[in-house]
């Protein structure tokens, strides 16, 4: 396959294989195994139940930051976000966010670099919660492990994506609310980096892209972002919390939103398709930061990551050919190479 080419894969996969060596390090097998023989595995309904809420949720999301472009219900984006996890599930690189842009320009003829603009917007509102769960719990973990590095590691991780996230944010705010301003500074950009013959194609994507920022012009849409990404990510929490229940520990809603916040900070590093090792190792490093065992802790993530991959992947397929849009080498090369035609 032309993508086992690509270096952005063989990295990925060279990333989640270190992790996933630190995972099975030292792992009691025997104990691994009997914590997946009699883990209750009802559990993992409402877990998949509170995942489907939240999926929903990022819909309604990017329905209404597509509003100022056009405007498309929440039950036609569902689809299109299902299709964005099976890319992101299947391939590196994350290459389901812009294949569910590409696929929301063939049905809805929305531009890819305006949708796009709404994705990225999303991601950094993502981010600034995420680190916000991991701020909200330090103190609860350097409780509990006052003796480990880890906290203070994890408050430099922290810091550091604070400074990025909530810098993005700014420069987006900033965009928006001075789209002329930003759209000159861009085209002064353009002059001196791009070469001539595609100045204007860049310029065109650019000035669509601005357009996708149009959302964060108005304060109140800025906090119903911010506001839905907290439901999002607090019903994500609520997945952890009763897949929690299949197995005989306990850890507090706090600490699995501590859990939540850093393993999807580390599923943002490259990694083999469906972010293998980047999403276990974090989540297990945490459980056994509040004293749980490695073997439990590590049935426990494997069973959350499975049901996770599995539920919105098999949505995502189920979407994709129901809406008549066909896993091709041409659909998949187009979202894969990020196209400018608009």
């Amino acid at each position: 396959m032309a993508i086992m080419k690509r270096w952005q894969f063989w990295l990925g996969l060279a990333i989640s294989l270190v992790f996933v060596y630190w995972v099975v390090r030292g792992l009691d097998w025997l104990a691994f195994w009997e914590a997946l023989q009699t883990a209750r595995y009802g559990w993992l309904i409402p877990g998949v139940l509170a995942y489907l809420l939240a999926m929903w949720a990022r819909a309604w999301r990017w329905h209404y930051l597509l509003q100022p472009i056009k405007s498309i219900s929440t039950a036609k984006m569902f689809p299109v976000v299902c299709i964005g996890y099976l890319g992101n599930n299947i391939y590196p690189a994350r290459a389901g966010e812009v294949l569910r842009t590409v696929v929301l320009k063939r049905k809805e003829g929305v531009s890819i670099s305006a949708s796009l603009a709404t994705v990225i917007v999303e991601r950094v509102f993502d981010g600034v919660v995420m680190l916000a769960f991991v701020f909200l719990n330090l103190p609860e973990l350097a409780q509990v492990n006052r003796a480990s590095g880890f906290v203070g590691d994890i408050q430099s991780l922290a810091v550091w994506g604070t400074m990025g996230f909530v810098g993005a944010l700014a420069i987006f705010l900033l965009a928006a609310s001075f789209p002329q301003q930003a759209a000159g500074i861009g085209r002064l950009l353009i002059d001196r980096v791009v070469p001539y013959p595609l100045r204007e194609r860049v310029i065109g994507m650019m000035t669509t892209f601005l357009q996708g920022l149009e959302s964060l012009r108005s304060p109140a849409h800025v906090w119903m972002v911010f506001a839905t990404s907290v439901v999002i990510w607090l019903l994500e929490t609520c997945k952890y919390w009763f897949v929690m229940h299949a197995f005989p520990f306990e850890v507090s809603f706090f600490g699995l939103m501590l859990m939540n916040g850093i393993v999807n900070l580390a599923t943002t590093l490259p990694s083999a398709p469906g972010y293998v090792g980047t999403f276990d190792t974090p989540g297990i490093a945490v459980l056994q930061a509040y004293g749980v065992d490695q073997a439990l802790a590590t049935g426990y993530t494997l069973v959350l990551h499975i049901a996770l991959w599995i539920v919105p992947t098999a949505l995502g397929a189920y979407f994709l050919a129901r809406e008549g849009v066909r896993w091709s080498d041409a659909l998949r090369q187009e979202a894969m190479e990020k196209p400018a035609n608009q």
